[in-house]
This record gives structure tokens, C-alpha cells and sequence, in this order.
């Protein structure tokens, strides 16, 4: 069930950017609170490409793309993330209704919390109809993938996306977030390596991440900001 768009690939470059290739969408989206959680809201509009390459130090002059600030700047950007699948990674919450799974992979977007409680609360109580619908909701709108629901006949629950980024912006925090990779784009290492193929990731751009090269949220405590 994996969405497909036809040359859509992220390549890792060495110490240096992704390379976006295939003319995947790029869009900007501003995390903003509603109610007790939070959602998207769109952001400024951005260049569109064929091909087009995504700067992954932090240091940038022309973000979120690569100006090849990397260089001067003596960027390392050795990837350390596990190959594990997320399966083999993830923890299982079992609820009476809706089981999540959870990798602690987090990016710190914060749309685990709802209004009615956040999605481990609501996974313990899912016998409550509204609750597992929330829950199922939280777990969905986690950009990282970290958060996964799982229904009692070992269904995957996914929301549908098409191959697309998302830069993101995170006012509230007063810092930018990572870049929300959807729809089963492949990652390419720089050793050559393919990640797990997943419906949502978020990429570091911070260039900070000790999960390099997927977002650990140290851009928030380093209050990583793209405005120069």
C-alpha cells in the first residue's frame, strides 16, 4: 500500500545536503495550537523543482535550501541512526480497544496531545469510543512516525499521503522544526544504504541531531532558527 511517484527519492549527501529528486511538492507548515493539541497551518509558499537540494547543517543563508554553507563551515554529518525496521524498534501499549506502537523516534511536534488527554492516556482508555478515535488521530498526525495505532486485528492505521515535504515551523517554541518527509519517499544514505521506507519521517536540518539523519528535537533546545 505504499504510495509511489515515479524518480521521487531523498539521497544523503556526505557531510552535506539531501538531494531531492523526482519534483516532490515542497511546502512550509507552521505547527499552532488548537485547544489543548496542536495542528498545521500553511506557511509562506517555496520554490518548486524537479530537483532541488535541502540544507541539512543549520547554517544556511537561503533555507531551507543548501547554499553550500556546509563547506565552509566544516559540517560532519555522519549518520547515526539505527537500520533497524520500525517493528523490530517499537514498543506496543496495549489498550482495550487500539493498541500504539512506539518508537520514542520524536521530533517534538507535539501532536500527541488532544483534548480529551495525550495518545498514551487515551490508548489506556479506549473502551471510550471518543478516546479511540483520538487516539488513533494522535498517533496518525505524528510527523516522525514515531506513533503508530494498531487495531485489535493487527491492522496498521495510517493516514493517506501522497509523496511530499514539508518544511516545518514552530513559532510557539520560537524555533524551526525538521523537514516532514510523506508518502513513502525513499531515503538513500550516504553510504548507499536504503532506510526502511515509511509513510512519515521528519529529517533533521538543524544539523544537531545525535539521529542523524532523522530529527532527535535538539532543535528546540538548541532553538534552532532558520531566519537569518
Amino acid at each position: 500500500m505504499e504510495n509511489t511517484k515515479k524518480g521521487a527519492k531523498i539521497k544523503v549527501l556526505k557531510d552535506g545536503p539531501y538531494l531531492v529528486t523526482g519534483n516532490v511538492p515542497l511546502t512550509m507548515k507552521v505547527i499552532v495550537p488548537k485547544g489543548k493539541g496542536y495542528e498545521f497551518k500553511d506557511g509562506c509558499s517555496l520554490p518548486q523543482s524537479e530537483e532541488y537540494a535541502l540544507c541539512r547543517c543549520g547554517r544556511s543563508k537561503n533555507p531551507p535550501f543548501c547554499d553550500g554553507s556546509h563547506e565552509k563551515a566544516g559540517f560532519i554529518g555522519k549518520e547515526t541512526a539505527s537500520n533497524a525496521k520500525y517493528m523490530d524498534r517499537a514498543e506496543v501499549l496495549e489498550g482495550p480497544e487500539i493498541d500504539l506502537l512506539d518508537d520514542n523516534r520524536c521530533a517534538f511536534a507535539r501532536f500527541c496531545h488532544r483534548n480529551k488527554g495525550n495518545v498514551w492516556e487515551l490508548t489506556e482508555n479506549s473502551d471510550d469510543e471518543e478516546c479511540k478515535k483520538e487516539a488513533i488521530k494522535a498517533a496518525s498526525d505524528c510527523p516522525a512516525g514515531r506513533l503508530v495505532a494498531v487495531d485489535k486485528t493487527g491492522k496498521v492505521i495510517e493516514p493517506e499521503y501522497e509523496p511530499s515535504i514539508d518544511i516545518i515551523q514552530d513559532p510557539q517554541k520560537g524555533v524551526s522544526g525538521g523537514i516532514f518527509v510523506k508518502g513513502n519517499i525513499p531515503i538513500e544514505s550516504s553510504d548507499g544504504h536504503t532506510y526502511e521506507v515509511r509513510n512519515r519521517v521528519v529529517l533533521c536540518r538543524c544539523g544537531k541531531s545525535t539521529n542523524k539523519p532523522f530529527c532527535d528535537a535538539t532543535h528546540v533546545s538548541i532553538k534552532f532558527s532558520d531566519e537569518k
